[in-house]
């Protein structure tokens, strides 16, 4: 029997946008499912955006004050993709109005709002979802099963790249994301938060870590008016920008294995250039996120002048046979969200943690701070 579930989301930039596509394409992708997300309510102080977003998905109602969502006893499940800085006050005020979350990372500005946001969901007994994406790929899937069953050997290294120009104008308006107080740590949270989940996901706990970080456009114009992704500004007046826009880490991990983290939001030339290198005692994978669908696999006992096969991922992998009936078919980004939207809903479901979870938030976050604190001190820190 399939019961149905008031689904509100809170904020509707583009992220949210694609919270609520991922909701409605569930009972496509994930029909055996027993629950339906029904589109109950949407939250965005923007004028005239949450009553567009009605008119085109057909929520209920509409509201500019995320508060009148926590009150509201339709709704049951809530999508955060606010900016970061609201993501404490309002995963805290939905967790203690019962209402289970999916949250967008990095959760907050720091560790401690991860922590708090994990700990007024676990108080309340609700269930919780964090938007670490790029792990639900299948060939993401695929590579850390290979890991995990000893077909790489002991794994020695990896290398994680997020190299994107989203911010490579100089005309980019400054925005709340170039603000430490309303940004965080500028790349760290918007790429390197990723960056850490996928290094956890596929080899286990950081021990310990060291970081370099940069600004390399540091004065930005302030903009005009209402800003939505990344709006070009000139004219205005120049403010400077107070978080990083590049970040090098070097990994060790719980296991032995080291690694290197590198992102950057100001790559010319780079867009959405994300991916990953694992290399073994008898093995590698090879990941480059805009060929989704392949995964570069070396195995055998070669050592020397081993080759490298692609695999197609294709049912099996993941979830990818709820999107295509045989390998090689491509995946797209949203594909990922829907991927996230069932584990969220399966969570609540089932009452069991599916995907990624606040627990997987609060480890990011922690590594994310240490890097601030690393590159401030210029020594390693312990995330013990």
């Amino acid at each position: 029997m399939v019961s149905t579930l008031g689904v509100a989301v809170v904020g509707f930039g583009w992220m949210g946008r694609v919270h609520t596509q991922a909701y409605q394409r569930i009972p496509h992708h994930f029909p055996q499912l027993p629950v339906r997300p029904e589109l109950v309510a949407v939250a965005e102080e923007v004028p005239g955006r949450a009553e567009e977003a009605a008119a085109q998905f057909g929520f209920a109602s509409t509201t500019r004050d995320w508060r009148e969502v926590v009150r509201d006893p339709r709704v049951r499940a809530v999508s955060i993709t606010a900016p970061n800085f609201l993501h404490r006050e309002i995963g805290v005020a939905m967790a203690e109005a019962g209402k289970h979350i999916w949250i967008e990372k990095p959760v907050g500005l720091t560790a401690e709002d991860a922590r708090a946001v994990a700990d007024a969901v676990a108080a309340a007994g609700v269930r919780s979802t964090v938007g670490f994406n790029y792990r639900n790929a299948p060939a993401v899937a695929h590579a850390r099963e290979l890991i995990a069953s000893g077909e790489l050997g002991t794994v020695t290294h990896v290398r994680i790249r997020l190299f994107s120009d989203y911010a490579a104008h100089p005309d980019g308006a400054l925005t709340w994301r170039y603000e430490r107080a309303r940004g965080g740590g500028g790349v760290l949270g918007d790429l390197a938060s990723h960056g850490v989940d996928l290094a956890r996901f596929l080899l286990g706990d950081i021990e310990s870590l060291a970081a370099d970080t940069a600004v390399f456009i540091p004065e930005r114009a302030r903009p005009t008016g209402a800003t939505a992704g990344h709006t070009l500004a000139t004219g205005g007046e120049l403010g400077p920008v107070e978080n990083e826009d590049y970040v090098n880490c070097l990994l060790r991990f719980a296991s032995g294995a080291r690694g290197v983290l590198e992102a950057c939001r100001v790559s010319v030339g780079e867009q959405n250039n994300y991916g990953f290198e694992v290399h073994g005692t008898r093995g590698a994978v090879f990941w480059d996120y805009r060929r989704m669908g392949e995964l570069g696999v070396s195995r055998g006992t070669s050592y020397q002048d081993q080759p490298v096969s692609t695999v197609f991922v294709g049912p099996g992998h993941g979830e990818y046979g709820a999107f295509q009936p045989g390998a090689a078919n491509a995946m797209g980004y949203d594909d990922l969200k829907v991927i996230e939207a069932h584990a969220f809903l399966r969570s609540v479901a089932e009452g069991t943690a599916y995907g990624a979870t606040l627990d997987d938030a609060v480890h990011s976050a922690t590594a994310l701070d240490a890097m601030s604190r690393s590159a401030a001190q210029g020594t390693w820190v312990s995330l013990g």
